[in-house]
């Protein structure tokens, strides 16, 4: 009888253990193929298979330990009693009676205990005295059968170890303890009683031997009302009433889908949370499943994988699988395309039009380098024909930029070719008209010169604005790429548009309304070879393609797809940047191949553009030296003219104060009946008459 002395003088002792996962980590396969058997029987009970169950054991333990610190109150009164109980002796029936009833009374359900008992056993470990409660409800506590006296305890108790049973200080019928826990008994693992027919949970303290007696004080905890959780928790602690053991213990394929805990909460179901598959496995984000929408039911993946386990089932879990969905879909529910789909033949013709453009703009700076001294090319300034191709190549290079499949840095290029381009190519051409419109407004017979010099001192700060403006942006906040949908539902990627794009477009508007009132105020100005004319329409036509586009990105095709709206950029780029490249440069070229580059424009000339006039307003070349003989020749012209006005109001200031001189009848300064004087209030006013005729400018 060595062997329970070392029992009840080991349960005498505080208990530190480690926790149950330190505890199984050694043997995880063990330790799952436990709660895969605890699962079973759970799903037997559940399901009213418990026949051979209660036949032959009466219990059926699980093998998952739980969390018990909500019953602290409870075990406490049971440590206390057997305090007690080490105190009073074990000799008297009243005194176990007495302490053992406390066990199942208390003021709430966490000190209350459904059954509790109170041992005395002899050396040889045959029963002494017992006593037993049991209590149902909110129910007094009745006494019940306890163990029979003069026979040994029943092994198959779960709250009972004797000697014989183990040789161990732990019983396998009791959970480890948790880490830091002083209890001076175990807790056993949960069992099912055929007897009470429900879910319980026992705590037993030995007492030591006191005058050949020694002493067993036990409780049991219903648990029926505690939930089986198999899907994972990320927090155990927030889910007391789920034993944390059986969570994990899906069989949803972890792959395509995810277990969502459906909780049977039932008042008409007893033992409603204890049931194996209570749960749905729902396809992850990313998959669908065409015949189960809504999930897949726990309880026959349970099944399913049970089959696999007793039978070797291969790819058991095949119908519960779900599919991945097309590329893009973060949701779907069928495989039905997410992702808008692009034309690439038909983006890449385009895209070889606009580099071929981009090619041709190339080719022609290096033919007006070359014909930079026929004077087609040398009136209209070369230096600023060639900044405007630059400028016209940069846009060009913009349908490069948006043509794969957006990101941050194909949206910083588009930003930069569509902007930095429209900034060199119109401030180029607004800056050559802009000095027409100064030379057109002088009066005087003295020239307005301005150099290509100081126009590009002018033109410099407007490029270095537009140049800090793009830097800025794209350090500080780069534009990136979003997921936006077509009138499909359909996705592709698109630049973002926020306050910098509408600033940057707001100042470009302005920019071009200030070019459209340039052009308007040159509107009568000519010119040789008629370039100015050229220039304005160009500007009135970049002006309206990017108003109609506007019109068009926003109100006609909001949500166009991405060939469309690559097709609408084409047609942007084509219209605005290839008709000014045309208009501008077109009859130039013309000229030149047809050999009268080197011709005046006798058109204009006619109409009185003198010899020297032209667009740049400062001669035929400005870098080159002053044509003697063509400045003579107009200042030839502006004396005679001078000189014409003199003689004619000499004539007409002589007549009309020489009193000695009378009007002729119908002459100039007569009217129809009585001779008038010229001091009339209706005589003709000769001087603004005069200055009516002021001849070709």
């Amino acid at each position: 009888m060595r062997a329970p002395r070392r029992v009840a003088s080991a349960l005498l002792l505080p208990i530190t253990l480690l926790s149950l996962p330190h505890a199984y980590a050694t043997n995880s396969t063990t330790y799952r193929e436990e709660l895969e058997s605890s699962l079973r029987l759970v799903h037997a009970v559940a399901t009213g298979a418990t026949g051979a169950l209660c036949v032959t054991h009466h219990y059926g333990r699980l093998r998952a330990p739980m969390h018990t610190s909500r019953w602290d109150a409870a075990r406490a009164r049971a440590d206390l009693t057997a305090n007690i109980l080490q105190q009073l002796g074990l000799e008297t029936a009243e005194v176990l009676m007495a302490v053992s009833q406390g066990l199942v009374m208390g003021a709430s359900n966490s000190e209350r205990a459904v059954g509790a008992r109170a041992l005395a056993l002899r050396s040889d470990g045959v029963v002494n005295s017992a006593v037993a409660w049991e209590r149902y409800g909110a129910a007094e506590p009745v006494a019940v059968v306890s163990p029979q006296l003069e026979k040994p305890p029943d092994s198959d108790y779960p709250w009972y170890v004797s000697a014989e049973d183990t040789e161990s200080l732990r019983s396998p019928k009791f959970m480890p303890s948790p880490p830091g826990a002083a209890m001076e008994g175990w807790w056993t693992f949960p069992y099912y009683s055929c007897g009470a027919k429900r879910w319980l949970l026992s705590y037993t303290v030995p007492v030591s031997t006191i005058r050949g007696l020694k002493g067993v004080v036990s409780l049991d905890i219903d648990i029926s009302n505690l939930e089986i959780n198999q899907c994972e928790v990320e927090n155990n602690e927030d889910n007391d009433n789920q034993i944390y053991s059986f969570h994990g213990t899906h069989k949803c394929p972890n792959e395509t889908t995810y277990c969502d805990y459906r909780p049977n909460r039932e008042m008409s179901v007893r033992f409603a949370g204890w049931a194996r598959g209570s749960y749905i496995c729902k396809c992850r984000p990313g998959f669908y499943s065409m015949h189960h929408p809504d999930g897949f039911n726990g309880s026959l993946v349970e099944v399913a994988y049970q089959e696999y386990e007793e039978n070797g089932l291969e790819n058991w879990n095949e119908p519960y699988e779900c599919l991945k969905c097309q590329p893009g879909c973060e949701t779907c529910r069928g495989p039905e395309p997410c992702l808008a789909t692009y034309n690439w033949p038909f983006r890449i013709s385009l895209l070889v039009i606009s580099v071929s453009c981009a090619v041709m703009t190339v080719v022609l700076v290096i033919y007006t380098r070359h014909h930079r001294r026929v004077k087609v090319f040398r009136v209209a300034s070369p230096v600023f024909l060639s900044i405007t191709l630059l400028g016209c190549a940069i846009m060009y290079m913009e349908m490069a930029a948006i043509f794969p499949v957006l990101d941050r840095y194909s949206c910083i290029a588009t930003k930069w070719t569509r902007h930095m381009g429209f900034c060199i190519t119109y401030t180029a051409l607004l800056m050559k008209t802009w000095r027409v419109s100064l030379t057109f407004r002088v009066k005087s017979a003295h020239k307005l010169k301005l150099t290509d010099k100081q126009l590009l001192q002018w033109m410099a700060p407007i490029i270095l604005i537009m140049l800090v403006y793009l830097g800025t942006w794209t350090l500080s906040a780069p534009p990136d790429a979003e997921v936006i949908t077509d009138n499909k539902g359909l996705k592709f990627k698109q630049c973002t548009y926020n306050w910098w794009d509408h600033s940057l477009a707001i100042g470009e508007i302005l920019f071009l309304l200030w070019g459209v009132r340039v052009c308007y105020r040159v509107r009568h100005a000519e010119s040789l070879y008629n370039e100015a004319r050229l220039i304005s329409i160009a500007i009135y036509n970049i002006f309206t393609v990017n108003s109609l586009m506007i019109a068009f990105h926003l109100l006609i095709l909001p949500r166009a797809g991405p060939d469309i709206k690559y097709l609408l950029g084409f047609i942007r780029t084509q219209l605005s940047t290839s008709t000014t490249v045309l208009l501008v440069f077109l009859p130039k070229v013309l000229r030149v191949v047809r050999g009268t580059g080197d011709t005046w424009d006798s058109r204009a000339r006619a109409r009185g553009v003198p010899a020297s006039s032209s667009l740049n307003g400062i001669g035929l070349v400005p870098d080159d030296p002053p044509d003697l003989y063509q400045e003579n020749e107009e200042l030839k012209e502006e004396v005679q003219k001078l000189a014409a006005q003199i003689e004619f109001m000499k004539i007409v200031q002589m007549e009309m104060h020489n009193r000695h001189l009378r009007p002729r009848p119908g002459g100039y300064f007569t009217t129809t009946g009585a001779p008038q004087s010229p001091m009339h209030s209706k005589a003709i006013n000769i001087s603004q008459e005069n200055n009516d005729w002021s001849g070709p400018v």
